[in-house]
């Protein structure tokens, strides 16, 4: 039988460094093998941004250009979120911004195909669940703003649905500490969506009551 990896033990844990910035974080999730993820991805994809950030920001997941390019919300959701932000009044350059899940998940019909991104599952969020509790240790956000449902199942747990409480400032235990949260959806749910204005305006309206939260 052949020897187990780690990835078959579910967990970034053994991976995860207790000591040191973000700069050897980020260094340490370059060699994640927590869960099989690591094999299908280009590398693995940190987070990135204000090391002393007021606001966090949390995904899902890097896409198809995250993966590539190796930093987060650099695609076209990335670039309709910074506008909206700015929109909003929060700066993008004072936020940091990061995903529950490392590495890209997709599924490909045929080599040189386009990769069509696929929700992580459960298992695999907890798996990287501890590279976002030591985010939030070293950067101390002020408020968290968790972009789509599949953050809000990785924070908030399995029973979270982002319609019933989006746009509101929740007050949550999160990793061991007390945090603030404006659930909102992810912006690539607004570029998918049929009115994508009237999804954008959503969006902005959501991070304004992220920026009241703050001022």
């Amino acid at each position: 039988m052949a020897d187990k990896g780690p990835e078959d033990a579910y967990s970034a844990e053994p991976f995860v460094p207790s000591r040191g910035g973000l700069p050897a974080l980020r260094q340490a999730a370059a060699d994640c093998r927590g869960c099989p993820l690591h094999r299908d991805a280009t590398q693995t994809v940190f987070g990135a941004g204000d090391p002393h950030a007021r606001v966090m920001l949390v995904g899902e997941q890097p896409g198809d250009q995250e993966d590539r390019q190796g930093k987060p919300f650099v695609g076209p959701a990335g670039k309709l979120l910074d506008r909206a932000l700015a929109e909003a009044g929060v700066d993008p350059a004072e936020a940091y911004v990061t995903n529950a899940v490392k590495h890209f998940k997709f599924t490909q019909a045929e080599p040189r195909k386009r990769r069509i991104h696929k929700a992580p599952s459960l298992r695999e969020m907890t798996a990287c669940g501890p590279w976002l509790a030591r985010e939030l240790e070293l950067v101390e956000p002020e408020l968290i703003v968790v972009l789509g449902a599949t953050a809000g199942k990785a924070l908030l747990g399995s029973s979270f649905r982002v319609t019933q409480v989006r746009g509101t400032v929740l007050e949550e235990e999160i990793h061991g500490r007390p945090e603030r949260l404006v659930p909102t959806v992810h912006p690539s749910a607004v570029l998918r969506a049929e009115d994508r204005e009237a999804a954008y305006r959503g969006l902005v309206a959501d991070l304004e009551v992220a920026a009241r939260a703050l001022s």
